[in-house]
């Protein structure tokens, strides 16, 4: 079969071997996969991972490993991305996100969705509304992430919130939190970057026009390590800093106001792939827009150089 693999540099290749499935996993045929910021980075050698790669997608179950779960066939799905090992107490009580022995679907020790067939486990699959298209759902996995944020900040005293980064993430996340009722304005680093964000509504300004101290709130989701320093520093004494990126850089960070001004940190990473899927089927999010780019898997190196262009939002992959 054809896939996109990654070793010493990301290569196509039509030899690939069909996965051989495990107890309790499914085969599933992709439909469609989104290149993420993530895959961008493995490919910089951020993880380490040497496999298949990719994680966002929808696709049809053709096949599963136990006969208790054939009503699963035929079924367009999408899954989860973590696979705990269901037996330690940080699965049980944590979530396979935070399993030290997970696998991650194309990201560490699983092969991922960048290839005419993959696996998952029946456990992390979502059945997809026949409301929601394709080309909304396989934007379900980044859109959980961004609705994690709603969960972590909840019961936490904000007025305002910047969103660091208006590329694919920082759009997402910006969006959820304007519709669960915080006042966010979207920050980039040029006009240009700005204009697809108020085309959503949403509010919007340049990162070196913002006074130091001046949010309650601060995501950082630009993708390099400039966004943390931005975002330490437009963040109000006690404050909280939501941490979204995942990147392959050493930058030496001054973490003095952390301390003096008890900054929160808080990472943030998978979310609730049941409410991306509900919110998906209400159509309020203008995803057609983040959309710069479609090819076929044997395009996929020139896919990940369009993906990698500065301004470039989601580019999609289909067999």
């Amino acid at each position: 079969m054809q896939a996109l693999t990654l070793s010493e540099t990301l290569a196509y290749k039509t030899d690939s071997a069909l996965p051989v499935l495990a107890d309790g996993e499914a085969l599933i045929k992709l439909r469609l996969a989104g290149i993420c910021a993530t895959d961008l980075e493995l490919v910089k050698g951020y993880a380490g991972f040497s496999g298949i790669i990719g994680h966002e997608f929808v696709g049809n179950v053709v096949a599963v490993a136990d006969d208790k779960h054939q009503n699963w066939l035929n079924q367009r799905v999408v899954g989860s991305i973590n696979i705990g090992c269901t037996v330690c107490d940080t699965c049980r009580n944590d979530g396979p996100e935070h399993c030290l022995k997970r696998a991650v679907l194309g990201i560490r020790g699983k092969n991922g969705a960048f290839a005419d067939y993959f696996s998952l486990p029946v456990r992390n699959l979502y059945a997809v509304p026949d409301a929601v298209a394709d080309q909304e759902a396989v934007f379900t996995e980044p859109l959980a992430a961004a609705l994690r944020i709603v969960h972590q900040i909840k019961n936490l005293p904000i007025a305002n919130i910047a969103v660091v980064g208006p590329g694919r993430l920082g759009m997402l996340i910006a969006k959820v939190l304007s519709l669960a009722g915080y006042t966010v304005t979207v920050l980039g680093r040029s006009p240009a970057s700005l204009a697809l964000p108020r085309q959503w509504q949403l509010d919007t300004g340049l990162s070196t026009d913002i006074a130091d101290n001046s949010f309650d709130c601060v995501v950082d989701a630009c993708g390099q390590a400039s966004g943390f320093s931005l975002a330490l520093r437009i963040v109000k004494p006690r404050g909280s800093l939501l941490l979204k990126s995942t990147f392959a850089a050493n930058e030496v960070l001054d973490l003095s106001k952390v301390v003096i001004h008890e900054i929160n940190i808080v990472g943030s990473r998978c979310g609730p792939f049941d409410e991306a899927l509900a919110l998906l089927a209400q159509h309020s999010l203008p995803l057609a827009s983040l959309i710069d780019g479609h090819y076929p898997l044997k395009d996929g190196l020139a896919a990940f150089e369009h993906a990698a262009k500065t301004g470039v939002r989601k580019i999609l992959l289909s067999p």
